[in-house]
C-alpha cells in the first residue's frame, strides 16, 4: 500500500545512472570511470542537501534496482546521516524523506513511475530532478513550485534543448514513457503535445545538467560563485571531490 502524503507537495531527485538510455557523463579524458563515480555520488548527495532547505515539500529519492545504484544510495544515505544537523538532519531522519527502488526500466519509464507514484499518494504538486545538477539551489527549486501553483506543467530547459527539471500540478497530465528521451529535441517535443493537450506550462530558469566537459566549466563558476557570495554549503560535496581530482595534477 502506497504512503499517504504528509504535505501536497512532493520533490523528486531520481538518480540517472552514468550511463543510461544513450545519455552519459561524459567529462572527459582526464577523469576516469571512478573520478566520474564518486563525482556522481557527490551530485546525489549535493541535490538532497539542497533539498533540506524547503519547507512542506515530502523529499523522495528514487533510484534503479540496481547492486551498485543500491550500495552508492546507501552509502550516501550514511554519509549524509553523519553529516547532517539541526533541522536538515530532523527532515532527513523523518518520515518526509523517502528513499525507494523503481522497477526497471528506461529513463522515460522511470519518470512516468516517479509520478505515477506521488500522485497516487496524494500530492496535488510533484517537481522532478535527476542527479546530475548539483548547482541547483533551493531558491530555484522553490521558484519552479511557485509556478505549479499556478500552471498546470513548469520545464526546466538546458542550453541544449533538453531538461534538467519537470513538474506537473494537479494530475500528471502526459505519459512521459512514450517520448524518446534520447532525442536531442526533447524539450519542443515534449513542450508541443503539452501545448497539444490545453495545458498551461510555464519554464523556470535556463540552467544546466552535468554530461560534458563543457558543463564542468559551467559547475566550476557556479561554485565560485556560490564561495564568493558567502554560500558555503551549495554543492559542497561536489567541490571536495572536484579539489581530490585537481590535487592529482598539480
Amino acid at each position: 500500500m502506497a504512503a499517504k502524503a504528509k504535505s501536497d507537495v512532493a520533490l523528486i531527485i531520481c538518480i540517472q545512472e552514468i550511463k543510461e538510455d544513450g545519455s552519459s557523463m561524459n567529462l572527459g579524458n582526464q577523469l576516469s570511470e571512478e573520478d566520474i563515480l564518486y563525482l556522481h555520488q557527490a551530485f546525489v548527495a549535493d541535490t538532497i542537501h539542497n533539498t533540506l532547505f524547503l519547507s512542506k515539500v515530502d523529499i523522495k529519492l528514487y533510484y534503479s534496482p540496481l547492486p551498485e545504484t543500491r550500495h552508492a544510495v546507501d552509502t550516501i544515505l550514511k554519509y549524509l546521516k553523519g553529516r547532517l544537523k539541526g533541522k536538515k538532519r530532523t527532515l532527513f531522519e523523518s518520515d518526509r524523506f523517502e528513499a525507494a527502488e523503481l522497477g526497471p526500466g528506461r529513463w522515460g519509464a522511470k519518470m512516468d513511475e516517479c509520478f505515477q507514484r506521488c500522485f497516487s499518494q496524494g500530492y496535488t504538486k510533484v517537481l522532478f530532478v535527476g542527479s546530475r545538477t548539483p548547482t541547483l539551489t533551493h531558491d530555484m527549486m522553490t521558484s519552479a513550485l511557485k509556478i505549479l501553483g499556478k500552471k498546470d506543467v513548469v520545464f526546466g530547459p538546458t542550453v541544449e534543448g533538453r531538461y534538467y527539471m519537470i513538474g506537473f500540478a494537479n494530475n500528471y497530465h502526459i505519459a512521459l514513457a512514450d517520448f524518446d528521451w534520447r532525442e536531442s529535441n526533447i524539450y519542443s517535443v515534449v513542450a508541443s503535445h503539452i501545448d497539444e493537450r490545453g495545458l498551461s506550462w510555464e519554464e523556470a530558469e535556463v540552467w544546466y545538467a552535468v554530461e560534458n566537459p563543457e558543463d564542468m566549466e559551467y559547475l566550476a563558476r557556479d561554485i565560485n560563485q556560490f564561495r564568493l557570495t558567502g554560500d558555503e554549503e551549495t554543492a559542497r560535496e561536489t567541490e571536495k571531490v572536484l579539489e581530490r581530482i585537481l590535487s592529482r595534477f598539480q
